[in-house]
């Protein structure tokens, strides 16, 4: 029998966060074609991850396919996807107003869920690039009534080339603040997110890695869920801001170019 700490006798499975460590918004990270390649080739189980609820599997695949990343739609999990999934757990076949975009709405749809504003079971609040006052007033009176309150992620802001935009964690404490109610947050750091990932690859966290580019969400919900996990410093996080956590993530490299030829044992030197 292998001795547990012998990383190389291993065959990982790979959890990876999208922004910050494949894309940098529609331009590939240099590597990051290599790298899911050579996942691919080997036959190591991997998952893209994102906390942006907004697009599809599909159309995120199709996203990557313009940037040279070959993803298969089947390999992509969205806070979206996580959420319809924990919502079919807790009231199979329920009713939902949904503020977002057809990421969600469609996620919602496929587990079988009605989505209404008259008296539904959940407010289910997600990221969206076109927030109404009226959709927002409608989610508020909702909740007031009884709804109960999901959010999607907790993100407060996302980026885009001309700086950071307000996300579902923003106008979630907008919701809280009017009605009182904190919501549910799915997505990462919830570890929730990251089970639902593993049951779908049929992974044990063990055998897992986590890479992401934020200690507060990714390096957190991977340690959380008792996971390796590797900080690429190709997005939000730096050396320095990674020193002002209580934990720290089991390897740093440069970005995921770094991971090129070392899949098998991401931790030799």
């Amino acid at each position: 029998m292998a001795d547990d700490t012998d990383t190389s006798a291993r065959r990982w499975t790979y959890l990876m966060d999208m922004d910050g460590v494949l894309v940098h918004e529609e331009t590939l990270i240099p590597g990051a074609d290599e790298l899911i390649a050579e996942l691919t080739v080997a036959g190591n189980p991997f998952l893209v991850l994102t906390n942006n609820s907004i697009r599809t599997p599909r159309d995120l695949r199709a996203r990557l396919e313009q940037t040279g990343l070959d993803v298969p739609e089947s390999a992509i999990w969205t806070s979206a996807l996580a959420t319809a999934s924990f919502l079919d757990s807790q009231r199979p076949r329920g009713t939902a107003y949904v503020v977002g975009e057809s990421g969600l709405t469609t996620a919602l749809h496929d587990v079988g869920y009605v989505l209404t504003d008259r008296d539904p079971d959940y407010v289910v609040l997600g990221e969206t690039r076109t927030y109404s006052f009226e959709a927002i007033t409608t989610a508020i009176r909702l909740v007031e009534r009884g709804a109960r309150f999901i959010a999607t992620n907790p993100d407060p802001t996302g980026p885009s080339r001309d700086g950071s935009l307000p996300a579902t964690g923003a106008v979630a404490a907008l919701i809280s603040r009017a009605t009182g109610r904190e919501p549910y947050f799915v997505g990462k750091p919830n570890t929730l997110m990251m089970r639902s990932a593993l049951r779908a690859l049929g992974a044990h966290s063990e055998q897992t890695l986590m890479i992401g580019d934020r200690m507060d969400t990714d390096v957190v919900v991977g340690l959380e869920a008792g996971m390796r996990t590797i900080l690429v410093l190709s997005g939000i996080s730096t050396r320095q801001t990674m020193e002002m956590y209580p934990y720290r993530p089991t390897l740093v490299v440069d970005s995921v170019a770094d991971l090129v030829g070392r899949t098998g044992d991401p931790f030799s030197r």
